[in-house]
C-alpha cells in the first residue's frame, strides 16, 4: 500500500515536498517513483529512484525536482522547487518490483501552482 501526501496550492516559484509511505512490501526490492497527470494530458513519469539509489528525472523538471528514498521509514520523497504553473497536476506515487511486472500505485495528490 502506498500513501501519498504533501500536495497543495503554491505560487509560482515556490516549493513543495511530496512523500509516499510504503507498507506491506519489501521496500528494498522496489524501484519507486512519481508520475503526474495534468487535465487532458497523459500520465507522465516525473522521477524514479531505483532500489540501488540511481535516479531518472524528467527533462521538464530536471534541476528543479529531486527524488530520494528513506529505507528507515520506507518513504520516497519528491522535493519540488521553482514550481511553474505547468507543474500543476495530480501526482501519483508508484512502486515497481525489481525484475517483475508487479507494481502498486498511490491514491494521487493534487499539486496546483498559481501564476
Amino acid at each position: 500500500q502506498l500513501q501519498a501526501s504533501g500536495g497543495g496550492l503554491v505560487q509560482a516559484g515556490g516549493s513543495l515536498r511530496l512523500s509516499c509511505a510504503a507498507s506491506g512490501i519489501t521496500f528494498s526490492r522496489y524501484d519507486m517513483g512519481w508520475y503526474r497527470q495534468a487535465p487532458g494530458k497523459q500520465r507522465e513519469l516525473v522521477a524514479r529512484i531505483r532500489s540501488g539509489g540511481s535516479t531518472n528525472i524528467a527533462n521538464s523538471v530536471k534541476g528543479r525536482f529531486t527524488i530520494s528514498r528513506d529505507t528507515a521509514t520506507n518513504t520516497v520523497n519528491l522535493s519540488m522547487n521553482s514550481l511553474k504553473p505547468e507543474d500543476t497536476a495530480v501526482y501519483y506515487c508508484y512502486a515497481q518490483r525489481m525484475f517483475s511486472s508487479s507494481s502498486y500505485w498511490g491514491q494521487g495528490t493534487q499539486v496546483t501552482v498559481s501564476s
